[in-house]
């Protein structure tokens, strides 16, 4: 199995991003469609809490602008999929509510989503549920208590979350985002702070997998084994309607047990048990798909340069960046790549600083169960999109959620990735090529929640069955 999917892995590659340098066929132009109007009024309905200015700032014509009729039909497909990327609705129809004479009146429908969530929390603390699996799906692995979120506060897209976890970790977390603060609602803030203790703590990576020291098994150890408090403040600039800036600047305080130093002296630079460091995060996004939390069309690039500390004691710098593309090729059929590339400097950094694949949504699919430390890689992964099906299932009696929508997709893919770490000796995962492939069925519903089931193989001659849970809301 390793040999064959070494070859095979560039051919279906290859195959799969054919589509890229498929030629674009101009349409025919319509005389009707080529006729120019003037946007008249602009209607907005069902919004009883996001404010109008909301609305009216995701759409890229005014009352009063003349334009063709092609590039008003262009224009309401685009402000759609931008209303439904900022989250705060289940639908979104805009339409031509009627004509007087060369004057066009706009009407836009929405269906708000539900804001407050004053929830129960319950996750296990694992990387991924394979990671869970590993520890036999103990109930001590997790995390409980109470979770509230509001995430349209005063109704200007602005969100409001507050945490209060127990269980396996303690975590106190309150954060507010308001990214139209101002009348050109092109500049936004944000604030907060996060307190976490935890009781078990990954203090190196052996055989590409985390070795955990826990306190309760540590006679002479405290009651936890890592304490972190941080505050942070935000700054958002959003000067077109596809770009948005954030600066984030935060003050973290990181203090470890003396058993961690014991286990790994390396754990922080110096061999300190403490420490605490500025951090400055610019991030630059251009978002234009037709759904940022499963986009089947567009483009999604984003770059990030961070700066973690100002002394030996914490001396840290890493650019990232993140590409998402995806094309239609046939009715129900999307072919998508993304990629994602991360650089770390100085290359020689303490553990702290040294978490790569394997964490958040810098993983191979196949590669599940491993971890793989470094200071430079990334991953390239090929997706192919068939839909299955596209159903509604029957909730509510309210207006804004009497169904629930439900798309199906089967999918093929292959990965590639790689990771580079010049003091690790220990894992055999890094600084060589890795690659995977396999086959898939996602489930996607609304509030951003996506189920992916794959069945992976890796060139370690291994394959299995993979959940990932993805939900941004």
């Amino acid at each position: 199995m390793q040999g064959s999917l070494k070859y095979l892995l560039p051919v279906l590659s290859f195959f799969l991003s054919l589509p890229a340098f498929a030629q674009h066929v101009p349409p025919v132009k319509d005389t009707a469609a080529s006729l120019t109007c003037t946007v008249g009024q602009i209607f907005i309905q069902g919004n009883r809490t996001t404010r109008s200015y909301i609305i009216l700032r995701e759409l890229s014509f005014r009352s009063g602008d003349n334009i063709t009729l092609s590039q008003l039909v262009k224009a309401f497909h685009d402000a759609h999929d931008r209303l439904v990327n900022t989250h705060l609705f289940n639908e979104v129809v805009i339409y031509i509510k009627s004509f007087r004479g060369y004057i066009a009146d706009v009407d836009i429908d929405v269906k708000e989503r539900w804001y407050i969530f004053p929830l129960p929390y319950l996750k296990p603390v694992d990387r991924n549920f394979t990671a869970w699996a590993q520890k036999h799906y103990s109930l001590s692995r997790i995390d409980y208590g109470a979770k509230f979120a509001d995430h349209n506060f005063s109704g200007r897209g602005d969100n409001l979350t507050a945490w209060l976890i127990t269980g396996y970790a303690n975590q106190f977390e309150l954060y507010y985002n308001l990214p139209n603060a101002d009348k050109s609602h092109r500049h936004g803030f944000g604030f907060g702070f996060n307190y976490s203790a935890q009781k078990e703590l990954d203090v190196g990576t052996v055989n590409n997998t985390q070795e955990f020291v826990n306190a309760d098994t540590i006679a002479y150890a405290g009651k936890y084994l890592n304490k972190t408090l941080s505050f942070s403040a935000r700054y958002f600039f959003r000067p077109r309607l596809k770009v948005k800036h954030t600066v984030n600047f935060n003050l973290v305080s990181v203090s470890i047990d003396s058993a961690v130093t014991v286990w790994d002296p390396h754990y922080l630079n110096n061999g300190k048990r403490s420490v605490v460091y500025p951090e400055l995060i610019y991030t630059l996004n251009y978002t234009d798909v037709d759904y940022v939390s499963y986009p089947l069309k567009g483009i999604i690039f984003e770059t990030a340069l961070t700066r973690r500390g100002v002394d030996r004691d914490m001396n840290f710098w890493q650019l990232s960046t993140r590409l998402t593309r995806s094309w239609p090729l046939a009715p129900k059929l999307w072919f998508g790549i993304q990629n994602i590339n991360v650089l770390k400097w100085p290359l020689s950094q303490p553990f702290y600083n040294q978490s790569l694949l394997g964490y958040g949504d810098l993983y191979l699919r196949g590669l599940d169960r491993y971890v793989i430390d470094g200071t430079a890689g990334g991953v390239i992964r090929n997706t192919l999109f068939r839909e299955l099906c596209n159903f509604n299932i029957p909730f509510t009696r309210s207006a804004s959620h009497d169904h629930i929508p439900i798309r199906i997709y089967a999918t093929a893919f292959t990965d590639y990735g790689y990771a580079y770490n010049q003091d690790s000796k220990a894992n055999s995962l890094v600084n060589r090529m890795l690659y995977t492939a396999g086959f898939g069925i996602d489930l996607v519903t609304f509030y951003d929640l996506s189920f992916k089931l794959d069945y992976s193989f890796n060139q370690l001659g291994q394959n299995g069955l993979f959940l990932h849970i993805r939900n941004d809301f």
